[in-house]
């Protein structure tokens, strides 16, 4: 097994990527620090989006899921933006790919956690804030299944009222993109 370590990018990260040929990269945990100290040197025009996305993978048997987690500043609302995040590895106990609602709710779980964390370190302030959900709410789609849950766990644990698919870009895009970006990198 190689292993690789990635000391800074332009995103920050945690945990092992499962590479191909056996390599896994280790990225940092994300900086709570790193965000306040970004955050408030930004405008009280700059928006914040947080999203999670997750992928399942079967290794050694097992089946696992990689969550990323993406913080979006994007800067005076208007301007670019800046993307942190890190990626977590647990073990996926869904029993049906099609039916993905126990790994659906750790993201949703995890985004949450990751809002509070924000808001009990104070880094939010008055700035608009918008969570986003990688759950599409068209029963054709087997996200669907955790719709009801996710959108009313997001209201009562962060009285935020989340958006989802097509709406939640930092969930679909930059989380999605994100591990595969940090993967690239290392």
């Amino acid at each position: 097994m190689v292993e690789c370590y990635l000391a800074k990018v332009n995103v920050v990260g945690s945990n092992p990527i499962a590479r191909s040929n056996n390599q896994r990269c280790f990225m940092k945990k994300l900086d709570i620090a790193e965000v306040t100290s970004f955050i408030h040197a930004q405008s009280p025009e700059t928006k914040i989006y947080i999203g999670a996305d997750s992928e399942r993978y079967r290794r050694d048997g097992k089946w696992y899921a990689d969550y990323t987690l993406a913080i979006v500043v994007h800067i005076d609302g208007r301007h670019g933006c800046k993307i942190f995040g890190e990626v977590q590895t647990e073990i996926d106990y869904d029993v049906k790919n099609s039916k993905p609602s126990m790994r659906l709710m750790n993201e949703v779980y995890k985004v949450a956690d990751l809002y509070n964390k924000l808001v009990d370190a104070d880094v939010i302030g008055e700035k608009e804030v918008q969570i986003h959900l990688d759950i599409n709410p068209q029963e054709c789609y087997n996200s669907s299944v955790v719709i009801q849950q996710a959108v009313g766990y997001i209201k009562g644990m962060c009285n935020v009222v989340p958006m989802v698919k097509p709406n939640a870009f930092a969930a679909s895009y930059a989380a999605d993109r994100l591990k595969h970006v940090m993967a690239m990198a290392a």
